[in-house]
């Protein structure tokens, strides 16, 4: 227990408080501590009260800062103490200096674990050195001291080291116990992650799944893990990549570019091939005593009475070439035929491949050890060895059950017990019971399977398994969904899910379509968003009549705009489903697909290559209107959205009376997205109009939609992602600030949006500039930087706003450096996009105001009255132009904030012109009155800058500049 001064804070307490330091949400800790989200909840009160903090960033800050204090206290005990006490396991990392602090290795030896979060110590010390993934050993681990020794001194240079050897010679089981033994000093921990059940194009996935990350909008898969392992250091361990060595190797190279702390552990039977490639070759086990001690302790395993003479063990070995997957088949056999029956048994089957010992003959060697394991199998244990390799990952007894003919629950039980205790079949202790196969073996039991004349029945039982799983875990969302209870099991089956649909025979199929579509669903909920649309027009492809394949395309369309909320690959698979809708009859679902094509290139212009023609629209909508059946509710919704959005040939202009016919449709259907939908045309009406305040109330009543849409399903994906955005734009383009930043911290939890993503970061950054909180604006930064870096460096409008704060962050500060810098990056972002130019314009209207550079005053006032597409943020940029004109002496500076008054509907810009109204005429009314504006918004900075101007106020302005880390601006500003 740690006392904070307001209370104990329990182990419990401690890890809640490591997981949020990690910004973990309150599903995603209750997954790891395996615990309710309730109960989350209550911890999470329990910490704020206890530490006096308003909320849960301010906690992650407390471990952050604790974390930084336990770090440097080690970094200087490290300088000044020479480690001592290695431990068997840990000392070479130690000795290694790997990441300059002592490996330390908890738990026993051949587990190689770690004790996760606080303990019984509550308050943290530091990052945790948590591998993620890393398997528990079942059985002591003998021998290669030199291969250990030779990976932790390759990690003091190289940032990929490779594995290599045969399989069965250990490969993984030397990963574990070097990651176990390494895992301490990688401060940011990482992740293991068996390759072995992943296909093709699926490696991120796996990843992905073993370090807890999920895809966002504008943030594919392989960004967010990236994102995730970050600069600082992590270790990645990706076991058995041989059949996956070229997506494998091109991954490596993308985390390597992206993450220079990050050190990769690979184990193959083959290069990957990467530049800085280090590769340490893993032998058979030489003929010594650990060869002979893996072969005693594994007879022992099988049989505790087991006795032989060393010398027979010792030939035994020999005769298996140091294999230690081949040792362990043969002792296990040891409890029936003994030392002496095992030499006479192995001595026949093996005497036909004396006269080499290089690796093929070694590994043909391995494959004649399992053949003649697998001959002595009773028919029973033979037929249900060579179905399990339909597997491509672990499974379960039911599994098991489903692909036997005729199988009989402890029938197969029985059988796959005795195969365990043969280590043919591996048993992968937990809740609920799982078992797998060993590559190796898999692949020998496969080549029976695939002589046995019984293949395909097996594979079709193992699709209609699989389907039936699926629809299992469908049928679980609704209730787990919040709890997140549902994602262990389907992590569990996803790689064998995959692999049957993959498997499945081409072409239209009801078990197919079936899996297809629910592997859209399920992985859509996993946020795993890119491959929820393959899956979506995957099933499109199979599905048994052109209706289904309507409706799995409009669900990718949907699925679309949740990956990037743009338009152009929307509005194809709209299109396309429009198109079998046509072949199914479906008029009512090609209406709705039409229309919804139409809503898509117009509301969501922005993300078109190209700009579909206005007649083309009009084209459709009037399609639309000849297929669908007005009178039904929801065909009549899209009709009325469509016509609304393409009243006129001008993109994102909507008829406001259209609008509002619209909202009434889409009330009439008890939709949210619906209603949502037509809302956001009211919202654009009212901003061409001028009328942001109305714009914000009316995106507040979305926001107020969201709780009543499905989070599982991607049809809601287009309005929860832009009603975030939109809600806090609209905050901040009134000048409600303290809206703005509720919202923006909303985002930061939603499970789509999510705060792994540096995109979460964008929307909170405006509103912390413009209260002055600079500091924790500028703490964003970096990783909004990195992040759009990893992206892919795009050309993004929509982030030009954020970049350009930071800029202004900088130059209030008074950082020219930092200014000039963010203010150059501001335009690199924007590209040729003009939409969300006027708060560029702004900020350098409000630094011309605040250093009292005059030079080129009246050119850039012209520029910020200038007319902005969307100008959302054009009232701050007139508001700053105008008191620029008035600080510079422009004759024109009461018409300017004249024009800037007009129709303002900005509480930030009203305290600015109030200001500037003082500054023209000596109304020290007005300033009082500017002072009040800033305190209701909440703008720290402007109130004090407003302060130096108000006779007797100065020192106070002074203090409050002082307390932001603000220089006072100079003379004459």
């Amino acid at each position: 227990m740690t006392s904070t001064g307001r209370g104990e804070v329990s182990a419990r307490e401690a890890e809640v408080l490591e997981a949020l330091g990690a910004h973990l949400s309150n599903a995603q800790i209750a997954r790891r501590l395996q615990i309710s989200v309730r109960t989350v909840e209550s911890h999470v009160s329990s910490l704020l009260r206890k530490y006096g903090v308003a909320d849960r960033r301010a906690l992650a800050a407390v471990f952050e800062q604790a974390a930084a204090e336990r770090a440097a206290a080690e970094r200087h005990k490290a300088e000044g103490h020479k480690a001592e006490g290695h431990r068997a396991e840990g000392s070479g990392a130690e000795r290694h200096g790997i990441g300059g602090h002592r490996a330390e290795q908890h738990g026993t030896e051949q587990h190689g674990t770690e004790q996760h979060g606080a303990g019984g110590h509550g308050a943290p010390e530091g990052p945790p050195a948590r591998l993620a993934g890393l398997p528990a050993a079942r059985t002591s681990f003998v021998g290669r001291e030199r291969e250990r020794e030779a990976v932790l001194a390759a990690f003091e240079t190289a940032r990929l080291v490779t594995l290599l050897g045969p399989g069965g010679v250990g490969k993984t089981r030397l990963a574990m116990v070097v990651a176990g033994a390494a895992a301490a000093s990688f401060a940011s921990g990482g992740a293991f992650v068996d390759l072995v059940p992943v296909s093709e194009g699926f490696v991120a996935q796996a990843v992905a799944t073993a370090l807890d990350v999920t895809e966002r909008p504008r943030q594919p898969l392989d960004d967010a893990v990236t994102e995730r392992l970050g600069r600082d250091r992590s270790l990645l361990v990706l076991d058995n990549c041989e059949h996956l060595l070229d997506e494998v190797a091109a991954f490596a190279v993308r985390v390597l570019d992206l993450c220079p702390g990050t050190r990769i552990l690979v184990t193959s039977r083959a290069r990957l091939g990467v530049p800085g490639e280090r590769t340490i070759p893993v032998a058979p086990l030489p003929p010594t005593p650990e060869a002979e001690r893996l072969f005693h302790e594994r007879a022992v395993a099988a049989d505790p009475d087991f006795t032989a003479d060393p010398a027979l063990v010792a030939e035994l070995c020999a005769r298996l070439d140091g294999m230690p997957l081949a040792i362990e088949l043969a002792a296990a056999r040891s409890a029936s035929l003994g030392a002496d029956g095992l030499l006479t048994a192995l001595g026949d089957v093996l005497r036909l491949l004396v006269g080499g010992r290089g690796p093929d003959e070694r590994h043909r060697s391995l494959r004649t050890v399992i053949g003649w394991s697998h001959d002595l199998l009773g028919e029973d244990e033979r037929a249900l060895f060579r179905r399990l390799a339909v597997f491509a990952g672990g499974f379960d007894l039911d599994a098991a059950v489903a692909v036997t003919p005729g199988g009989d629950t402890s029938e197969v039980a029985d059988v796959l017990g005795r195969l365990v205790d043969k280590s043919l079949v591996v048993h992968l202790r937990g809740r609920p019971s799982r078992w797998r196969l060993l590559r190796t073996v898999r692949a020998f039991a496969a080549d029976r399977l695939s002589g046995s004349g019984e293949e395909a029945e097996i594979r079709e039982r193992h699709l209609t398994w699989a389907t039936a799983a699926a629809a299992d875990l469908e049928s679980r969302l609704p209730g787990e969904w919040r709890d997140g209870g549902w994602r262990d099991g389907f992590d569990a089956v996803a790689d064998d899910l995959r692999a049957a649909l993959a498997a499945a025979p081409p072409g239209p199929g009801e078990r197919p379509h079936r899996l297809a579509r629910a592997l859209g669903h399920l992985t859509y909920a996993r946020r795993f968003l890119t491959e929820s649309l393959r899956h979506y027009t995957e099933a499109a492809r199979r599905a048994p009549s052109p209706a289904e394949a309507a409706r799995d395309l409009r669900s990718a369309a949907d699925g679309a705009h949740a990956i990037a909320p743009s338009g152009d690959r929307a509005f194809d698979l709209l299109l396309a489903a429009a198109e079998r809708a046509r072949d199914g009859d479906d008029g009512d679902g090609r209406a709705i697909a039409l229309a919804s094509a139409v809503v898509t290139a117009n509301r969501f212009s922005a993300g078109f290559a190209e700009e579909v023609p206005y007649e083309r629209l009009c084209g459709l909508l009037d399609e639309a209107v000849r297929a669908g059946d007005s009178g039904d509710p929801v065909v009549a919704a899209a009709l009325a959205a469509a016509a609304a959005w393409n009243a006129g040939p001008e993109k994102m202009n909507p008829d406001a009376a259209l609008a509002r016919t619209a909202v009434a449709a889409a009330r009439a259907t008890g939709d949210p997205v619906l209603v949502s939908a037509a809302l956001d045309a009211v919202c654009a009406a009212e901003t061409t109009a001028g009328r942001l305040r109305e714009a914000h109330r009316v995106t507040r009543e979305r926001f107020a939609l969201l709780a009543a849409m499905p989070r599982d399903a991607p049809r809601a994906a287009p309005e929860i992602v832009d009603t975030f955005t939109m809600a806090s734009t609209y905050a901040v383009a009134t000048g409600n600030l303290h809206t703005a930043l509720l919202t923006a911290r909303a985002a930061l939890d939603d499970d789509l949006l999510g705060h792994h993503s540096y995109l979460s970061a964008l929307n909170l950054i405006l509103p912390l500039v413009l209260t002055g909180e600079f500091e924790e604006a500028l703490r964003h930064a970096p990783a909004v930087w990195d992040g759009w870096e990893r992206a892919g460096s795009p050309t993004a409008g929509w982030l030009s706003p954020a970049v350009a704060a930071i800029a202004l962050a900088h130059g209030l500060r008074g950082d020219e450096h930092g200014f000039r810098f963010w203010r150059a990056r501001a335009t690199q972002v924007a590209g040729r996009a003009r939409n969300h130019a006027s708060f560029a314009t702004f900020v350098d209207a409000r630094i011309a105001v605040h250093l009292a550079r005059y030079g080129d005053a009246a050119a850039l006032v012209d520029l910020v009255f200038t007319d902005f597409p969307q100008g959302r943020y054009q009232t701050y940029a007139r508001a700053a132009g105008a008191e620029l004109a008035v600080a510079a002496g422009l004759p024109d500076a009461a018409r300017r904030i004249a024009a800037a008054a007009e129709g303002n509907e900005n509480d930030w810009a009203a305290a600015c012109l109030a200001r500037a109204t003082g500054r023209l005429h000596g109304d020290l009314a007005a300033l009082e009155a500017s002072v009040r504006g800033w305190e209701r918004v909440g703008a720290r900075f402007e109130r004090a800058c407003t302060l130096l101007l108000l006779p007797g106020h100065a020192g106070e302005g002074r203090a409050e500049l002082a307390a932001l880390g603000c220089p006072p601006p100079p003379p004459g500003a």
